[in-house]
């Protein structure tokens, strides 16, 4: 694909999601200019305003956020001051520009006490800072309404460039030979390099507005960890656990799994399974020899 076309992307120097973002931009025909601190201060209305002018941006991607979600409890205005009055920031300054701004937020912003997949249209309700901080982010955007808005909720990312959920899990079970995890707990695994690449194909269909976008599929953090440490061939036995049994500061939802179907009528297309994602990430990006698990 040749589109020619220039993308901003805050946070895709370091971020999981930035660096999957930026290389899905460049083999989609894009031309990719990463954002990170080092360049400038995405506070700094006046810089972004002139840095996007100045690249003659098409398009502008928002991959930064306040991510510790235990963190966030004690630390509620730096939570907010990234997931809420960044975004702001940047749905005034992309409204001025009149640039399309995609913008992530997440499946914390509901409680998870649904039993079905998670819609667009159902009513948040989070039940942590992080989460509130997240929607509060979503809210302002569609206050501030740049056009082309696309606000894209997605949940428990893993892939290359650093570290996540799977890569921890890897690492504790090449030293022990038992781990215990979180198994009533269920939501929608993300493998970033598929997230990214769907992203891009949602903002070139022309859609705007609120949607969900995850691998296809849904797993407990349990079953996630256990096919990670399967495939890799890894002898560490992976044991259910309760989330009573895992207290954690923040409170998380007990199901969060993503309803799809937006973007699969946006687009013509239907995600990866995570279990695809998950080979691809420990095979390819690890470079991880097949285990017995990799049948």
């Amino acid at each position: 694909m040749t589109s020619g076309k220039r993308a901003v992307v805050l946070g895709g120097r370091s971020g999981l999601l930035g660096m999957a973002l930026t290389a899905a931009l460049g083999r989609a025909g894009w031309t990719a200019h990463p954002v990170g601190r080092a360049d400038f201060d995405p506070f700094d209305q006046g810089r972004l305003r002139d840095f996007c002018r100045e690249v003659k941006a098409d398009a502008v991607f928002n991959a930064v956020a306040y991510t510790a979600v235990d963190r966030a409890e004690d630390e509620r205005d730096d939570a907010f001051r990234l997931n809420r009055n960044l975004p702001r920031l940047l749905g005034l300054t992309m409204r001025e520009l009149a640039l399309p701004l995609v913008h992530f937020s997440t499946d914390f912003v509901f409680d998870g006490r649904k039993d079905a997949p998670y819609t667009p249209d159902d009513a948040p309700a989070p039940e942590s800072v992080y989460g509130q901080s997240k929607l509060a982010g979503e809210q302002t955007l569609f206050e501030s309404a740049p056009p082309g808005l696309l606000v894209v909720r997605t949940s428990w990312l893993f892939g290359p460039g650093k570290g996540n959920f799977v890569a921890t899990i890897l690492g504790l079970a090449r030293d022990r030979d038992r781990l215990t995890v979180v198994a009533d707990q269920t939501g929608s695994p993300s493998y970033t390099p598929d997230l990214a690449e769907n992203a891009v194909r949602l903002l070139e269909s022309g859609a705007s507005g609120l949607f969900h976008l995850a691998s296809s599929g849904k797993a407990t953090w349990c079953e996630l960890a256990a096919e990670a440490v399967s495939l890799a061939g890894l002898p560490c036995r992976v044991e259910a656990i309760t989330t009573a049994e895992w207290p954690t500061k923040a409170k998380r939802p007990r199901y969060s799994v993503l309803d799809l179907d937006a973007f699969v009528a946006a687009t013509g297309v239907t995600p990866r399974p995570w279990e695809q994602g998950l080979r691809d990430y420990i095979f390819k990006d690890l470079g991880l020899p097949p285990g017995d698990g990799d049948d």
